[in-house]
């Protein structure tokens, strides 16, 4: 298994002068080779006889003029650009198999990074000795044990961070979650998360909290003449505070992941259409300030690790709209409602736990079939597999279940 761990720098100014010219050498050789691709590939089309581009091809060609036409390339390691390809090689891979969008040319202050093969650096305890550099102060020491694969340096406002890729053997270096049964997380605006256990986790609102400021140093940057000294202070200023709010909300997405995975074995959520969500103008900002997609990714990898399942109820599941006591659905819930009685049993509902609720019965439903299929159950294993009944799962056979799983 593949792990990264992104660790702060603390360099001098000649040591950050030097990241700063590898990434720009980093940044020129992508963006050479993607117009040379580009160029390769529409001179294919029009002759098919002619070689299609590839890197390797150009990891080459720009060997054999960065001497004559490049020579301030020499200047960093040689990592910088012939790292730089290579990931635009694996851009075009991801792109081609549907994976990604198709590769865009890299921008200066947004995407300054140059990476390493292990057999260009080395660590020593909260050191990492760079070639043609020497040794760089880290923050901490490498958390994972395994082997080194590779290494990113990149900046964030006015700071440098070096992420270092470890190939571990396995990936128990988290213990196992305490098991305390199945859970259902509904994801909202005014709290980032409700439990079907109750609670209610407020979201950090970075955004929100910082927006006058944001909105101040914004305008003082584009007062600003282009190029001047005072510009370059403003655009660091603004820089450094984006880079705050990402850090705030990270770090709560962070809390909370682990906190659910190292409780629960089973997670049940929702698969939201956020593209679609943002759409709204009047939600837009708070629904990008959650970064919903971000703590599914967490909420994913984490659990793995820690030998649990995350549940993801379908696109179009009413989560919100079935009664979690009797499975009756409305015919239409406004989004302003927020509580809600069930015409059929009666029972008053919040409108965010009870589609925390019902995201742990369908956890459940997924976990523990009801035809006894082969799979059924956490990690259940048959060594000959029953005959299959018809599925269908009353709400109290899901309760029940819920309940027997929840004092395992």
């Amino acid at each position: 298994m593949l792990i990264a761990h992104r660790i702060a720098l603390d360099p001098n100014n000649v040591q950050a002068t030097y990241f700063a010219r590898a990434a720009g050498t980093a940044r020129f050789a992508y963006n050479w080779a993607l117009a040379e691709w580009q160029r390769q590939y529409e001179a294919w089309k029009a002759d098919h006889a002619l070689p299609k581009p590839s890197q390797m091809a150009l990891r080459r060609k720009l060997n054999a003029i960065k001497r004559e036409q490049f020579p301030w390339m020499l200047e960093v390691t040689k990592n910088a650009p012939q790292m730089a390809i290579i990931q635009l090689g694996q851009a075009f891979q991801n792109f081609f198999a549907g994976r990604a969008r198709y590769p865009k040319f890299r921008r200066k202050g947004m995407h300054d990074r140059f990476s390493l093969t292990n057999d260009q650096f080395r660590l020593d305890g909260s050191r990492i000795r760079i070639p043609g550099l020497g040794w760089v102060r880290m923050r901490e020491t490498l958390r994972f044990a395994g082997k080194i694969m590779s290494a990113t340096i990149s900046r964030v406002a006015d700071r440098w961070f070096v992420s270092i890729t470890v190939e571990t053997p396995d990936s128990s270096h988290l213990p196992e979650a305490e098991n305390q049964g199945v859970v259902g997380v509904d994801l909202g605006v005014s709290a980032l998360a409700t439990l079907s256990t109750g609670e209610s986790i407020p979201g950090p609102k970075a955004h929100t909290a910082l927006l006058s400021r944001l909105r101040k140093l914004s305008r003082s940057l584009s007062r600003k003449v282009k190029g001047s000294a005072n510009r370059r202070k403003a655009k660091a200023r603004l820089a450094e505070l984006h880079a705050r709010i990402a850090a705030i909300r990270l770090d709560a997405l962070h809390q909370l992941t682990t906190d659910l995975t190292r409780r629960f074995h089973t997670i049940g959520i929702e698969d939201l259409n956020v593209r679609g969500m943002v759409t709204n103008r009047h939600l837009a900002r708070s629904i990008a300030d959650m970064s919903f997609f971000e703590l599914r990714r967490q909420l994913e990898y984490k659990a793995d690790m820690r030998g649990g399942k995350v549940v993801v109820a379908e696109r179009f599941y009413a989560s919100s709209k079935i009664c979690s006591t009797c499975c009756h659905k409305l015919d239409s819930l406004l989004l302003s409602v927020r509580a809600w009685t069930c015409p059929a049993c009666g029972t008053s509902h919040d409108r965010d736990v009870n589609a925390a609720v019902n995201l742990l019965h369908n956890a459940v439903s997924s976990t523990v079939s009801a035809c006894g299929e082969e799979g059924a159950g956490l990690r259940r294993k048959t060594k000959t597999k029953p005959a299959s009944a018809k599925q269908e799962v009353s709400g109290d056979q899901i309760r029940s279940t819920a309940s027997k799983i929840a004092q395992v």
